[in-house]
């Protein structure tokens, strides 16, 4: 299956919580998208891996995405080295898509920006023919997508552009609360996160009216790209209150 938009996330959840609302925009315009997990979040303080799977269906059913797979590599120790770039440069082969939305080129978590880097790497390599990969016997054709954008995730990051997201919020935030193991719980059965706190799940929707704000609607998403985007008309503007 060709895809639209493949999203990316070291961890199930991180998609959910960065541009969830982007993928259910496309979903509402008709586009095939798909979601990666890197890692099985095997490290996280709260749940298990069998939650997390549990979890991560969960949410990927609410959002309507067309498939959703994990590559199992190694949570907070997987490197950007051959092996790694080589599964992903499999899957971005396997599901060709034009965007690609990637985790945050530096944040809290350094996992974040060790994934970013790897998918940045992997996405050019994989446009790269002499590099082959295999999929069911079957030699994978080259492919590069044309645009890698970068979700903002606990740090504050500049945009270089915001959508607005605003009918799709609260479904975003279904889907974020389906990590009923992580997310705005007040279960002592486990140990209290820095991310299970109601009070992270309220800056979630903070940092969404910030953005929103900055562009004149509710609630906004914003990116990250390196390549300058351009526009075929002044009508692609949306209206900012003044």
């Amino acid at each position: 299956m060709k895809l639209d938009i493949l999203a990316i996330g070291v961890h199930p959840d991180d998609v959910e919580l960065g541009c969830s609302g982007a993928l259910l925009m496309a979903i509402a315009e008709g586009k095939k998208v798909g979601i990666i997990d890197l890692t099985q979040g095997e490290l996280g303080t709260r749940g298990t891996i069998q939650t997390r799977y549990l979890e991560a269906q969960n949410a990927a059913v609410i959002l309507g995405v067309h498939v959703r797979e994990n590559l199992k590599m190694a949570d907070g120790f997987f490197k950007n080295d051959e092996e790694h770039q080589r599964a992903l440069i499999s899957v971005i082969r396997k599901y060709q898509p034009d965007i690609i939305l990637s985790n945050a080129p530096e944040d809290r978590h350094p996992d974040h920006g060790r994934s970013a880097v790897l998918v940045k790497e992997a996405a050019f390599l994989s446009g790269l023919r002499k590099i082959e990969t295999w999929q069911e016997g079957v030699l994978q054709a080259a492919w590069r997508p044309s645009y890698i954008f970068n979700y903002i995730q606990d740090r504050y990051l500049h945009p270089d552009f915001i959508l607005d997201i605003t009918p799709f919020f609260e479904k975003k935030l279904t889907s974020i609360l389906c990590y009923t193991t992580q997310f705005n719980t007040t279960d002592t059965s486990e140990p209290q996160t820095y991310i299970s706190t109601p009070e992270f799940f309220d800056a979630v929707k903070g940092r969404a009216l910030l953005l929103g704000k900055q562009i004149g609607v509710k609630y906004g998403e914003g990116f990250l790209s390196e390549k300058k985007l351009g526009i075929t008309s002044f009508d692609g503007f949306i209206q900012i209150a003044t």
